[in-house]
């Protein structure tokens, strides 16, 4: 029985794709890779077949024995990470010491045009190192409006990000973790591949803060603020600068990007629709409460 070690797995993606991991029956092993062990015994206590090891992406005296016995790897970048090959290649000199040579890399829509993202830059150093890959790309996670952007929703009714009128896909975690999971079990048979996963629509936030009002009846609007105030305005509110770098990247070079490609590969693999934003926004309704 293979075994695969899910890095990132108390997250939105980890949380979702070891849901349906669990609800297809297959025939593998899941270690679940997490810095605290038994808080995540306590997160997935409804999970008792899941195996937990220590991993940090920040300590590779981890790295060892998480990878042991281990045949693939499903791979994100935390958000706060941007120094790539401090990070990720002491990771990937013992995926090869170890001979663990199957990488399912969580990337992002619009990698291989951006090559300042850190996704652009472990996309390229997983092919250098020569590892079997899938890199699945997926579009905006609606989840960053209940994570990310919820601070700011919940106590000022806005959304504040340096994006203009520039257009983003919008995504379910949900969808995405059931694709990872479809991907990495039938590794095989999609390996050295990329796959952009997405939802229909292609909205800016203008639109979003209107649906998420319409369907809350609590007022949000977008703020739209230059890059450099956006910088100052997370910096006091103590993020820190790694991930507020990448946030701006994300949000202000779409603004001189096209729309973003809507994909139907999604529908293909599980034939039904992906998930849409008002019904996500009904879903999640409690958290736009303030």
């Amino acid at each position: 029985m293979q075994r695969v070690l899910i890095t990132g797995a108390t997250g939105n993606v980890g949380l979702g794709m070891i849901k349906h991991l669990t609800r297809l029956q297959l025939p593998v092993r899941i270690v679940a890779g997490v810095r605290d062990v038994e808080k995540a015994r306590q997160v997935f206590k409804d999970f008792p077949e899941l195996e937990f090891v220590r991993f940090d992406f920040e300590q590779p005296a981890t790295f060892k024995e998480a990878l042991n016995s281990i045949d693939r790897v499903f791979l994100l970048r935390p958000p706060h990470i941007a120094k790539i090959k401090k990070y990720f290649t002491p990771l990937f000199v013992e995926m090869q010491n170890q001979q663990v040579n199957q990488v399912l890399f969580l990337s992002v829509q619009g990698a291989e045009k951006s090559k300042v993202i850190p996704h652009h830059k472990i996309e390229q150093s997983i092919k250098a190192f020569g590892f079997d890959y899938i890199f699945l790309r997926p579009g905006y996670f609606m989840q960053n409006l209940t994570t990310t952007l919820l601070h700011d929703i919940k106590q000022k009714q806005q959304i504040v990000l340096p994006a203009g009128h520039a257009k983003f896909n919008w995504i379910d975690v949900e969808n995405i973790g059931e694709v990872a999971a479809i991907l990495l079990h039938q590794f095989g048979d999609y390996k050295n591949s990329v796959y952009e996963i997405t939802g229909y629509e292609n909205e800016d936030f203008h639109t979003v803060s209107r649906i998420i009002s319409d369907i809350t009846n609590v007022p949000i609007t977008f703020k739209n603020v230059n890059p450099l105030r956006f910088y100052r305005f997370k910096r006091r509110m103590g993020m820190p600068k790694g991930k507020v770098l990448v946030m701006m990247m994300l949000h202000f070079l779409p603004r001189f990007q096209s729309a973003p490609h809507i994909s139907d590969f999604y529908e293909q693999l599980t034939n039904k629709a992906p998930t849409s934003l008002k019904t996500f926004v009904a879903r999640e309704r409690v958290h736009f409460t303030p």
